[in-house]
C-alpha cells in the first residue's frame, strides 16, 4: 500500500467512490454531523483499505460514472465495523462526515494530465471503490480543489 499517513500528525488519507445515482455528495452533505454509513463494498480489497481507516483520517468524495469529479471533503467518524448489508458477514463498512465541497470539481481527466497524480490509485486502478491517497497527493488533489488540506471541521 501507498505511504498514505502523515507522519506528524498520523492522519491517513483515502478517496471514496460513488454513484451519484445511488449515494451523491448533496445526500452526504445532507448528512451532517452525524454523518453516513460507507455500506455496500464487496471487493476485499477496498475492504482491507476500511479496516486500515481511524477516526479523524480524511478523504476525498468522488463521483464516478458519467460524472468522475471530485466533489468534497469527508473525514471518518467511526472505524470499521460489520456492514449490515452482507448477509455472510465477510465485508464492513465505516461512516464518513462531509467536511468541505469543493470550489472546483477537479474531473478525472484534470488528474491523469497530472503529472504529481500520475500513480494514483484512480489513475492505475480506477476500478476500486475505495482508496488510499498519498499525503503528497491529498495536498495536490485539494489545492486543484480548493479545499483546504487541514480542514478537520464541517463548513
Amino acid at each position: 500500500m501507498a505511504d498514505n499517513k502523515n507522519t506528524a500528525t498520523k492522519t491517513q488519507f483515502w478517496l471514496f467512490k460513488s454513484e451519484p445515482n445511488t449515494w451523491s455528495w448533496d445526500d452526504q452533505c445532507a448528512r451532517g454531523t452525524k454523518g453516513e454509513h460507507w455500506d455496500g463494498v464487496r471487493n476485499f480489497l477496498a475492504n482491507k483499505n476500511m479496516k486500515a481507516m481511524a477516526v479523524g483520517d480524511r478523504g476525498v468524495f468522488y463521483h464516478s460514472v458519467n460524472e468522475k469529479r471530485i466533489m468534497g471533503s469527508v473525514r471518518i467518524i467511526r472505524e470499521h465495523y460489520p456492514d449490515h448489508t452482507d448477509p455472510k458477514g465477510r465485508f464492513g463498512m465505516v461512516d464518513i462526515m462531509a467536511l468541505e465541497t469543493a470550489t472546483h470539481h477537479v474531473t478525472l481527466a484534470e488528474i491523469k494530465n497530472e503529472p504529481k497524480l500520475e500513480a494514483m490509485s484512480l489513475v492505475t486502478n480506477s476500478r476500486l471503490s475505495v482508496q488510499p491517497v498519498t499525503l503528497s497527493q491529498w495536498k495536490r488533489v485539494c489545492k486543484m480543489a480548493g479545499l483546504d488540506p487541514d480542514r478537520d471541521t464541517p463548513t
